[in-house]
């Protein structure tokens, strides 16, 4: 594992991350503008979506694929059930299923980063897994709601409605799972003619946007992380931040071994099988807090979002990519 760690360490998007972490540590003024992030944003789902939707166009699609797909519902569906159950016991029923499906649900830049990953290290992956993590963003926040709905009424909740056509819009119809969509749909459609068309664009450019927005991911979450430090973190029920911190980066820990023994079950490659785990382990900080703060107010942001966005991002790009990969080599591959 030391060796592709170094690698890992050394690559041009992670040092950019550092350079961000650093800047808002030491309160340079660096600053990314809202609209470039967001444009960076846009780019990097549009791209990955479009590579994914072009591999599909060359027959991805078979029998191991679909197993793949069902494999990330399941842990879509199960991540956030145990998660819920860990944890309302510490936390209000609110913040308990605001954290089941922020870790529950994935996070696009790491795999985007994991993909990255893959290609530097001469490791093919399947289109297919593009359509999983699109698959992966809803079910969790869905899950999330109906085990407040069950278990609120512990903490005062006053029963009122939800709108569930509203909240599935918002679940199914984001603007991030739209284009992914959408541009793998279209990669599928225009195949390799597509992708020699955008090649300039989305290939040698890919890295370098990478690097950008990793750059504002992280001054932003230097800064969720100097909040935890300041203790501006809310907490329910005397739950310290030590055991929110060790939930973090334990509970993607976990996620990874189921994951681990899923890709090990199916018989899934080398690619395919890390990214599935980085999947599993990684956590929304933007659709789901998107989805929350229409559908569940009484859950505390400063709990959910500094927790996936400041702990387990950092955690899962320095850390986690590597380690997973290694696992994949020692358990799936032998």
């Amino acid at each position: 594992m030391d060796a592709g760690f170094l690698s890992n360490l050394s690559s041009p998007p992670l040092l950019f991350f550092f350079l961000g972490a650093a800047a808002a540590a030491v309160r340079s003024d660096l600053e990314i503008p809202a609209p470039v992030a967001k444009f960076l944003s846009l780019y990097l789902l549009f791209a990955i979506g479009f590579k994914g939707g072009v591999a599909l166009s060359k027959g991805d699609l078979d029998g191991q694929a679909l197993s793949g797909l069902g494999a990330a519902l399941v842990l879509a569906c199960l991540v956030p059930l145990y998660a819920f159950a860990l944890l309302k016991r510490r936390l209000g029923a609110a913040d308990a299923a605001a954290l089941a499906a922020t870790y529950g649900s994935i996070s696009a830049v790491t795999f985007v980063t994991a993909t990255s990953y893959l290609d530097s290290s001469g490791v093919a992956w399947g289109g297919h897994l593009v359509a999983a993590m699109a698959l992966m963003e809803s079910p969790a926040i869905i899950i999330g709601i109906l085990l407040y709905r069950l278990y609120g009424h512990a903490d005062g909740a006053t029963g009122e409605r939800i709108n569930w056509g509203e909240l599935l819009r918002e679940a199914c119809l984001n603007g991030s799972v739209f284009l992914i969509v959408g541009s793998m749909v279209i990669g599928w459609i225009t195949g390799e003619r597509g992708m020699t068309v955008l090649s300039p664009f989305i290939g040698d450019l890919f890295i370098g946007m990478l690097c950008l927005f990793l750059l504002d991911m992280g001054i932003v979450a230097a800064r969720r992380l100097r909040d935890l430090r300041r203790g501006q973190i809310g907490v329910a029920r005397g739950t310290g931040s030590a055991f929110l911190l060790a939930f973090a980066v334990g509970l993607p820990l976990a996620n990874a071994l189921v994951a681990l023994a899923l890709a090990r079950l199916l018989g899934l490659s080398e690619g395919d099988a890390l990214l599935l785990v980085v999947l599993g382990a990684s956590a929304s900080y933007i659709a789901v807090p998107a989805a929350l703060r229409l559908a569940l107010p009484e859950a505390n942001p400063s709990i959910y979002l500094p927790l996936s966005l400041a702990v387990t991002f950092p955690f899962n790009l320095l850390v986690g990519i590597p380690l997973y990969h290694e696992l994949v080599r020692r358990v799936v591959l032998t």
